[in-house]
């Protein structure tokens, strides 16, 4: 267990003190102490030019300016201090990550009012019955209402929500229709109870959960893998550990990868011990966040459910971090503050003495490395819970399919999709290509239409009658001419999405519920989870998804997938194409034949049924497949055996990108003194993005190098010119 000494550290009134806030500065600010003093970690305010901001007590004055000529620190406001272990989390993690500490601190406050006091509030709920007259505006009202599930709402953010005004909001107020209640600003969450029994587990399942138990309860830091094939109950397993960690007194984070995910998994977390935890992701309203980030200093939240920035509330006693889904590359922040949740977490947890679950059934190979070679701990769970068995896997060659023109859906997965219907099962087809067509072309001139502020091709949205782009959200009207030729009635779509898909199996089978999962269709996270539960309970007959299909949903109905172009994520030059297309394959895959008694089956339409890599998922050799990716790594000095890190350099001007970008790469000394290349400059797969241009540099060092040193080194050499922006991206997932 670690030491919270430093916690308790008081700098009595006019001491030197060095003040962290979130303005864009750098580093911290030398204060005198205000009166009354104040200790390490408190929110305080601070005078900032004319302005008062908040900051955190981050140390004992730098000395870098005269005593006589700081300022006094305004006052301290009424939070819980900041602990030790997670000022020192931010400061290594932007040690890590080459952010600046401001910004690192910014993800650790993002809740509103965190220095206002503890006095009563009004909120507003669902009340009783139904207005004496139903309008629009009243009718958004109670669908925000009814969206977020019982949650408060503050008055201005519950009318924002509705795009009202506050007066309709008042109105319903007056018919009972919407109740206004008076209640403690931040109470404490319901109180878990650990000793209800959890549901029966296997013996391979106990003995996995009484190894995490035992590491829990040890007090000390760990990180385990667990590996499961899909259905196999990791769930049950982890939540084992947490009923460990809450029975000890300390706190417990589960990360999620996807919003729609949580609503399944609070409700297992509910049956498990009796009521609801926390939850803290971009679905849940201002005000609760608020409460969460209180309570949870405060020891008045003992179980989080969250998104990856939820690493950043400032827990009172964490005890356990699970990060279920652990190889899904939506824990990787790819703007503003660039970092792994994965990898973080591994952090967190060491400065804490807390234990680390990674649950997956496809581990990422990074995770899948540490755990070879020592690391973390593994423990595998071979078989699916119960009397379910893992669903068939099989090819269809698609060069010997009879395919109709502008058909998608070959005539074996056609079959084998008419028989899952009569039986009276569900069928999912799997395409990761959300919207109508990713292309759009002109048939008399040839034109493909792009975004106007990007280099990417803009997707039809038919279902929204729109074109989007998918990499700066640009949106326009689907034109009636095009834009090039100006010649009417000629624009195509080209190749499949999800709704062209939807479309087609309508056709297919008119009589079947269709149901099209893709985040791009929902106005909110409780939508969407609504939807998924509806499917869930069999409101479909065929589910047409995206990759959120394929992250942890149970759908007991559902006996096949069909996955329509499997070799989609293996064309490109991407690092992780191999593993992220067996991931995601595998994944989806085990969709299918959950429940006992109803047999699965998977069907891959593939172009190029001996690649290794499609040999390999329908091999079902796992372990085979990851030590011939790993020697392939290992051979080409790449992660996880070797280093990388991301430079992005991005401008208006298309000069100054390339000038600047040519500097770095002759301007090299830094990193060749660590034995680190650079490659580059070069143009970024996606060369402009919202007006900007984009150049990329990367730099590839050996897997002990003191990589960060060097390029923060390397890149101070260089004054940016106005207008042009540099981002470092340490250990990149993608390159876009």
């Amino acid at each position: 267990m670690r030491s919270h000494d430093d916690d308790q550290r008081h700098f009595p009134a006019g001491a030197p003190v060095s003040v962290l806030t979130t303005q864009p500065l750098g580093r911290p600010l030398d204060y005198l102490a205000p009166e009354g003093g104040c200790t390490l970690g408190a929110f305080v305010s601070v005078p900032l030019g004319p302005r008062q901001v908040m900051g955190l007590i981050w140390g004992p004055g730098t000395g870098e300016v005269d005593r006589a000529r700081l300022r006094p620190v305004s006052g301290c406001l009424e939070a819980e201090p900041v602990r030790t272990e997670l000022r020192e989390f931010i400061a290594r993690a932007a040690d890590y990550t080459l952010t600046p500490l401001p910004s690192m601190l910014r993800l650790a406050t993002r809740a509103p009012g965190l220095g206002e006091g503890e006095a009563l509030k009004r909120v507003y709920v669902r009340g009783e019955g139904e207005p004496d007259r139903m309008t629009e505006a009243r009718g958004r009202v109670l669908d925000v209402l009814d969206e977020y599930g019982g949650l408060p709402f503050a008055l201005g953010e519950l009318a924002q929500l509705a795009g009202c005004g506050t007066s309709v909001v008042k109105g319903l107020v007056k018919q009972g229709v919407v109740a206004e209640v008076e209640t403690p600003r931040d109470g404490p969450f319901p109180t878990l109870d650990p000793s209800r029994p959890g549901v029966e587990l296997s013996a391979e399942q106990a003995a996995a959960s009484g190894i995490l138990r035992e590491g829990v309860a040890s007090g000390q830091y760990g990180t385990t893998l667990l590996k499961g094939v899909t259905g196999s109950g990791k769930t049950e397993v982890y939540l084992e550990a947490v009923a460990e960690c809450l029975a000890r007194g300390r706190q417990a984070l589960v990360l999620l990868p996807e919003i729609a995910l949580t609503g399944a998994f609070l409700s297992r977390v509910e049956a498990r011990f009796g009521a609801k935890p926390a939850e803290w992701h971009s679905g849940v309203t201002q005000t609760e966040r608020r409460r969460v980030w209180r309570m949870v200093a405060a020891n008045g939240a003992s179980l989080v459910v969250g998104a990856r920035s939820a690493l950043f509330l400032p827990f009172h006693d964490l005890g356990l971090i699970v990060v279920d889904e652990e190889h899904d590359g939506s824990y990787k922040q790819e703007d503003g503050v660039l970092y792994n949740a994965r990898d973080m977490a591994v952090l967190r947890a060491s400065l804490n003495g807390a234990r680390v679950i990674l649950a997956s059934a496809t581990p990422s190979l990074e995770t899948w490395a540490n755990a070879e070679a020592g690391k973390y701990d593994r423990l595998d769970l071979a078989a699916r819970h119960g009397e379910a068995r893992m669903p068939r896997l099989d090819a269809i060659d698609m060069r010997a399919e009879a395919m109709e023109a502008s058909s998608w859906i070959s005539p074996s997965l056609k079959g084998a999709v008419a028989a899952r219907l009569e039986k009276g099962e569900q069928a999912l087809l799997f395409l990761n290509r959300r919207g109508y067509a990713p292309v759009t072309v002109c048939r008399a001139c040839g034109h493909q239409i792009g975004c106007d502020q990007c280099d990417a091709k803009m997707v039809e949205h038919r279902f929204q009658k729109r074109l989007v782009c998918h990499q700066c959200g640009e949106t326009k009207p689907i034109p009636p001419a095009c834009p090039a030729c100006e010649v009417e009635g000629k624009l195509a779509p080209v190749g499949p999405g999800v709704e062209r898909l939807a479309e087609e199996a309508a056709a297919h089978w008119p009589e079947a519920r269709i149901a099209v999962l893709s985040s791009d269709l929902f106005g909110s996270a409780r939508a969407l989870k609504a939807r998924v539960a509806d499917i869930a309970e069999g409101g479909a007959d065929i589910i047409i998804g995206t990759q959120l299909v394929a992250k942890g949903h149970n759908f007991p109905l559902l006996t096949l997938v069909g996955v329509i172009d499997t070799d989609l994520g293996l064309q490109g030059s991407d690092l992780r194409a191999a593993e992220h297309t067996f991931q995601q394959v595998r994944q989806v895959a085990g969709r299918a034949g959950r429940v006992a008694g109803r047999e699965g089956a998977a069907l891959l339409q593939t172009w190029q049924p001996e690649h290794p890599v499609i040999r390999a998922i329908l091999s079902g050799d796992e372990e085979g497949f990851w030590q011939a990716e790993a020697e392939e790594r290992r051979a080409a000095g790449m992660p996880p055996y070797g280093r990388m890190a991301g430079i992005v350099l991005s401008s208006p001007d298309v000069a100054s990108v390339f000038d600047l970008g040519a500097a770095m790469a002759r301007q090299d000394g830094p990193l060749r003194k660590i034995g680190a290349q650079v490659f580059g400059p070069a143009p970024a797969p996606i060369a402009r993005i919202r007006g900007r241009h984009r150049v990329r540099l990367l730099v590839k060092a050996a897997k002990g190098a003191p990589l960060q040193p060097a390029v923060a080194e390397w890149v101070a050499q260089f004054r940016l010119p106005t207008n042009l922006r540099l981002a470092v991206d340490i250990d990149p997932q993608s390159f876009y």
